[in-house]
């Protein structure tokens, strides 16, 4: 998420998804909710095989990076059908564990359509897969994205209770005129954080865990930043939604970020930030206006 029309700059808008395609009503076949039915069937042999050879591949370089609660969780989607999962096998699991269920949606979704889902404990995925040609970038997220990157972790129920909390607190910030603020959180927990685990960094952001490349530049290259999760040097960290990340903050551990969070009065948080300049990921330095940045 907290992606808009002008970061698909490469693709046309005829392929595009979901809200990326138009973000003003749901696609025709989409529930107000912008959900839709996953039809399972529907989806080829080369799907199917596209799911096979992310998953294989991603096992492969997540040995040994991943936090623990990840491979755990992964479980849940060695279904006994093969390729994609299908919804309803998978959400039986998954519900029971931690009371999480996942709805299809034909891509992005609206933020507040988004939010809702998590208040309400929903995880939106994208009902669509990359192309053979696409397998190590995809400017909108997809399935494999969505449900490898992201499920795993919705079985731990710190995580599980956290994904909610940012629902309502997304709704919240939206009303504030803060969402910036909060997409940054997000951005940098659930889709790009790293953890503290037996001594060592560990990914638990489903933006790294699903890509190739990623899961190894995040923990291995000594370019990008990495620092301590601190609760309002994220909010005014920028990010880039189309490269590998300048800079990532580590947690101790999901409890850790839930106590930070859920302890932090919000409303005056963003305010007292409001007169401050972004910062930058690969220095923590600020930047001027003229530099933009998420």
């Amino acid at each position: 998420m907290f992606k808009d029309v002008t970061d698909f700059v490469a693709t046309p808008v005829a392929e595009r998804h979901g809200a990326a395609r138009d973000p003003s009503r749901p696609p025709p076949g989409a529930a107000t909710d912008w959900t839709v039915p996953q039809r399972w069937a529907d989806f080829g042999a080369e799907d199917h095989a596209v799911w096979d050879l992310l998953f294989a591949r991603q096992q492969t370089a997540l040995d040994g990076r991943a936090v623990a609660a990840f491979g755990e969780g992964l479980e849940m989607l060695r279904l006994s059908r093969p390729g994609i999962p299908e919804f309803g096998e998978l959400n039986a699991r998954l519900q029971a564990r931690t009371g999480w269920t996942v709805v299809a949606v034909p891509g992005l979704v609206p933020d507040d359509i988004f939010f809702e889902h998590l208040r309400h404990r929903r995880f939106p995925a994208g009902n669509f897969i990359r192309r053979r040609d696409q397998l190590d970038y995809l400017e909108e997220p997809d399935v494999f994205h969505d449900v490898f990157g992201h499920v795993p972790l919705l079985a731990l129920p710190e995580m599980a209770d956290f994904m909610q909390l940012l629902g309502e607190l997304g709704l919240a910030a939206m009303q504030a005129g803060a969402l910036h603020r909060l997409g940054r959180l997000y951005w940098y927990t659930v889709e790009f954080g790293l953890a503290e685990e037996a001594g060592r960094r560990a990914i638990y952001g489903a933006g790294i865990v699903s890509s190739f490349g990623e899961s190894r530049y995040a923990l291995d290259d000594p370019r990008p930043r990495r620092t301590a999760f601190d609760l309002e040097t994220v909010l005014r960290t920028a990010y880039r939604s189309d490269a590998f990340q300048q800079g990532y903050f580590t947690i101790p551990h999901v409890a850790a970020l839930i106590d930070q969070v859920s302890r932090a009065e919000l409303p005056e948080l963003y305010a007292a930030l409001a007169d401050l300049p972004d910062l930058d990921p690969a220095t923590g330095e600020p930047i001027g206006a003229e530099d933009g940045g998420r």
